[in-house]
């Protein structure tokens, strides 16, 4: 049964088990489907399943991702979930030495690319979605002064809320409430910058 927390990653060598870009995928994959195979997580990634069954066994060696009760008749396949509802990871963690520094910052680039790419694909496709759709989904910037103290108190607020959308969806789709239902992905950042 998954933690229905985030699991904060504070070891390098997790964190670094985290930072290959199809494990990443599959992590996201796994997210979203919430118990799946290798066969149907290789089908969902476009890779061969030997492959993506290798990158889910170095997932489950650190202990982010678990497995399953089956879920089909087929006794033979085994099936994954998460260990936990999500990862976390802080720069506090990661600061007390180079090569740890370095690796936060590479596995944050590379989380962005993920989600920048997925963005980009939804607005080379926008035009095949419905216009409720395309009204809903949004792009927004936000330029605040605010210290430290209240970044944090929003990011904290945000998570909340995103949470509370998140049940609810999961809660009805529990119930057979798909309709209408698509994965929305919702990507914040909240850092300072100066001009």
């Amino acid at each position: 049964m998954p933690e229905t927390n985030p699991r904060r990653i504070t070891d390098l060598d997790t964190l670094k088990a985290f930072g290959h870009p199809l494990r990443m995928k599959l992590y996201r994959a796994l997210y979203i489907a919430r118990t799946a195979t290798a066969s149907q997580l290789a089908d969902q990634v476009d890779e061969a399943v030997s492959l993506v069954s290798y990158h889910l066994r170095k997932l489950a060696d650190h202990g982010l991702i678990e497995q399953a009760e089956p879920q089909g008749r087929d006794g033979r396949e085994r099936w994954w979930q998460l260990a936990s509802q999500g990862l976390s990871f802080h720069d506090e963690d990661f600061s007390d030495a180079p090569e740890k520094a370095a690796t936060h910052a590479a596995v944050g680039r590379m989380s962005f690319e993920q989600r920048s790419d997925l963005y980009c694909r939804y607005l080379d496709t926008q035009s095949a979605w419905d216009a409720d759709w395309r009204r809903a989904a949004f792009s927004s910037e936000y330029l605040a002064p605010l210290t430290a103290a209240e970044l944090a108190a929003l990011a904290g607020e945000m998570h909340q809320l995103v949470k509370k959308y998140e049940a609810a969806g999961r809660a009805a789709e529990d119930a057979g409430d798909t309709g209408g239902r698509e994965h929305v992905a919702l990507h914040l950042y909240g850092f300072p910058f100066r001009t």
